[in-house]
This record gives structure tokens, C-alpha cells and sequence, in this order.
């Protein structure tokens, strides 16, 4: 056999016998051969030729067997260490300590549940006749919404404070639960702080109005007296919205009432002193009276006229009766002409107005005393349904859910806190592991 070199970065190769016999003798080679017996004594003969060893055929094919080192064992090594060391800080001490905060120091906690809603009366078609003036207690938000900020406003915390003090009812545990526990000594910020973040669950469905909370407390009887006061509270501040708007409604509807009577009285006396001015009391019936004048002498000129014409047929013109007669209806005819003059003359009145521009005048003041008359029954009546919705309410509180009394105690909710703890806390340390590892790499 001979050994067969191999290529660079190759594995070393064991030399492979060329012919079966002679690995055989190369497997057969580190076993240890037996003890032979003793030869006996022979008598001195030549040594025979030792046979030199057959030379390999260069054309015969040698296999070559390649043999792979093993792998040595794993072992930890000193980064290792670093890296099981900080998630041992980082995650498992902090979760250990909030685990044995959650079940061994908080405190059990009792939860209430209260809903309701703000719902108006529709107007009827007597609400119609105010117009715009129903409006007016409209604004900008909806009653949920006010209600929605009031009841995380510091207003309601000292009025239920007030009512139920409550640093007292939630710095019970302080000493042993500092974490859920409220400081006896809590400032009024502090303690509204408090109330959104630990007493109150607030939910509130905008497309409905519909506003439901969650009271926490110590104990069940806390935690439904709390939600009771809410509900009280509440239901006071929609009965001030409904007072405050009957207010404002009738004060505005007063307003106008006064408005309207101010601007009637000043278009009577705009006619008083038109008629005073002019006297004439009614330009039209004036008129009316004058054309009734020019009819009458229409009709004893025609009258005159066929009189003269028989006198004709039977007496002479120069008959005194006949010239008489001529006189009458000039006359008349006269008379006519300057009862015409009149409708244009400046002397239709005392004031030397002309008749158009007295019935352009009256017909003015006359349509803003009507204008003035509708206006102010109007307001009357506006007024008289303004009252008569002061006595009824507007608005009304519906508590769909009563507050409830907690059986048992569901809060801290300790595995969804412990969970979000641990996702927190795995998230941290794995972004500092991959900051610290990417910039020990960058150098």
C-alpha cells in the first residue's frame, strides 16, 4: 500500500492497502499472536532468500476513505454567561417582584357597574311656533358628551368626595399597598389623578349617547355607594342643564316680546303723526270720498246734458231756460276738472302733500304696523310656550344598568398585569441585547 497526499485544507487521509491480502494483513496486524511453541534444535542449514515485496501495478485504482474528526462538546462560555445574566436582571428579578407585589401585597379590589344615558323630549308643533328659539339651549356638544367630561372633572370629585370622603375609603390599605392605595394626605389634583386612573373605567359609545362605568373600591359597598353618587350627580347636573335653558328660553322670548312691542308702539305713533300731520285719517277712504264727489257730478252733468238737449227740440237758443241750462253744465263740467286737479295738487292736505305721495306714505306706515302687529303676537305666544315648557323637563337621565354590589373581588387583574409585564419586559431586553451585540460587532 502507499499513501495518497491530499489537496489543501483537505482532512488528513489514512493510507488504504492496494490488495485485499494485504489489508487483511493490515486488519489482522494489531492483533497480538500467539506463543509458539519452541522449535527443536535443527541441524544448521543456509538461510534462504528473503522474497522482496511485490511493487503495486500503478494502473491499479486506490480508493480513498474520507474520515471526518468528531466535534468536541459544547461548552458555556464567558458572553454566555453575560447574556443569561442580564435576562436574569432584566426580566425574570422584575417579574418575580411584581408577581409576589400582585398576590402577596395588592390588595383585592371590587368592581361596580353602572350605565345610563341622557335622552330629550321631542317638540310638538306648539314647541314650532318659537322657530329658532328652541335652539337656543342646543350647543355645539351633546349632553353625553358634557356629561362625559363632567364625570372626569374635578367638580365631581370633591362633590362625591363631600359626600363619601373618599381619601379616607381608598388610603385603607396605604401603608402595605402603596401601588393601588391612595395617600392619606392626597391633594385634590392627586386625588382627581387618582379617580381616572384607579376608581373610574369610564365607556362611551358617541353614535348611541350610551355611557356605561366601572367603580372600583376596596370593598363592594364602597364601590356601589361611589357608583350611586356618580348617578346622582349626574342626573343634578342634566336637571341644572334643563333650569338653565328653561331660563335662557324665557328670558330670550321676553326680549323679543319687549322688541316687538317697542317696534309696535313706534309705528302706531309713526300713523298718529302722519294723520295728525296731514288730516286725513285714511288717504284711501279720502280718495274714495273725492271719486264719489266727481261720480255724483258725472251724473248730474249727464243728467244736465239730456235735459238741455230736449230743451233744444222745443225752445230757441236764446230761451232763457236754455242758456240756463248751458250754465248748469259748464258749471258741472267745471266742478269736475277741479276735483280731478285735486288727486295731483299739492293741496290735498293741510300739509300740501299731493294725494300719491300721501298713499305712498300711508300704505309704508301701514304695512309696518301690520308687520309690527304679527311680530308681537307672535312673541306673545312664543312667551306663552316658553312658560308652559318651563314646567316640564326637557331632558331626562335613564339609567339602563342600576350600580350594581359586587360579589366577588376581579380586580388587579394579576395575569393579564403579570403578562403585560413579561412581553414588556422580554421586548426591552432583547432590543438592548441587540443594540449591545450590534455595536461590540461594529468595531
Amino acid at each position: 500500500m502507499r499513501p495518497v497526499p491530499s489537496g489543501k485544507g483537505a482532512p488528513p487521509l489514512r493510507a488504504v492497502p492496494s490488495s485485499p491480502d494485504a489489508a487483511a494483513g493490515a486488519e489482522a496486524a494489531p492483533e497480538k499472536p500467539k506463543a509458539a511453541p519452541k522449535p527443536k534444535p535443527q541441524p544448521a542449514e543456509a538461510e534462504p532468500k528473503r522474497k522482496k515485496p511485490a511493487r503495486p501495478d500503478p494502473n491499479e485504482t486506490v480508493t480513498v476513505v474520507e474520515v471526518t474528526p468528531m466535534a468536541r462538546s459544547a461548552r458555556m462560555q464567558r458572553r454566555h454567561w453575560g447574556v443569561l445574566a442580564s435576562f436574569v436582571v432584566i426580566v425574570l428579578l422584575p417579574l418575580a417582584v411584581a408577581a409576589f407585589y400582585l398576590w402577596a401585597v395588592a390588595e383585592d379590589q371590587y368592581g361596580s357597574t353602572v350605565g345610563f344615558t341622557v335622552r330629550r323630549e321631542e317638540g310638538g308643533a306648539a314647541a314650532d311656533l318659537l322657530g329658532g328659539l328652541t335652539q337656543l339651549s342646543g350647543t355645539g356638544s351633546s349632553d353625553s358628551d358634557i356629561l362625559y367630561e363632567f364625570i372626569q372633572s374635578a367638580s365631581l370629585v370633591s362633590r362625591v368626595d363631600d359626600e363619601l370622603n373618599l381619601r379616607a375609603a381608598y388610603s385603607a390599605p396605604y401603608p402595605s399597598d402603596p401601588y393601588f392605595a391612595l395617600r392619606p394626605d392626597a391633594t385634590m389634583a392627586e386625588l382627581t389623578a387618582y379617580w381616572d386612573s384607579r376608581i373610574v373605567q369610564i365607556s362611551y359609545d358617541k353614535a348611541s349617547g350610551l355611557i356605561e362605568l366601572r367603580v372600583l373600591a376596596f370593598d363592594p359597598q364602597t364601590a356601589q355607594a361611589v357608583a350611586q353618587a356618580i348617578l346622582e350627580q349626574s342626573q343634578r347636573l342634566i336637571n341644572d342643564l334643563n333650569l338653565q335653558a328653561r331660563r335662557d328660553t324665557i328670558a330670550f322670548a321676553e326680549r323679543d316680546l319687549e322688541t316687538a312691542l317697542e317696534r309696535l308702539k313706534a309705528a302706531r305713533e309713526a300713523l298718529t303723526l302722519f294723520r295728525t300731520r296731514t288730516q286725513i285719517v285714511d288717504p284711501s277712504a279720502d280718495i274714495q270720498g273725492r271719486m264719489g264727489v266727481i261720480n255724483n257730478l258725472q251724473q248730474q252733468l249727464a243728467a244736465t246734458l239730456v235735459e238741455y238737449d230736449l230743451l233744444l227740440t222745443t225752445a230757441a237758443p236764446s230761451d232763457p231756460r236754455v242758456q240756463q241750462t248751458r250754465q248748469r253744465i259748464d258749471v258741472i263740467r267745471e266742478r269736475i276738472v277741479q276735483e280731478r286737479d285735486t288727486f295731483s295738487s299739492a293741496d290735498a292736505s293741510a300739509a300740501g302733500d299731493d294725494y300719491p305721495s300721501l298713499i305712498a306714505e300711508y300704505e309704508g306706515l301701514s304695512v309696518d304696523r301690520e308687520y309690527a302687529e304679527e311680530s308681537y303676537r307672535a312673541a306673545l305666544q312664543a312667551l306663552d310656550v316658553a312658560r308652559s315648557n318651563a314646567v316640564r323637563q326637557s331632558r331626562y337621565l335613564t339609567a339602563y344598568v342600576e350600580p350594581t354590589l359586587p360579589q366577588t373581588a376581579e380586580y388587579p387583574r394579576r395575569w393579564s398585569m403579570l403578562g403585560l409585564a413579561a412581553l414588556f419586559l422580554t421586548l426591552a431586553w432583547a432590543i438592548m441585547a441587540l443594540v449591545y451585540y450590534s455595536i461590540r460587532d461594529s468595531r
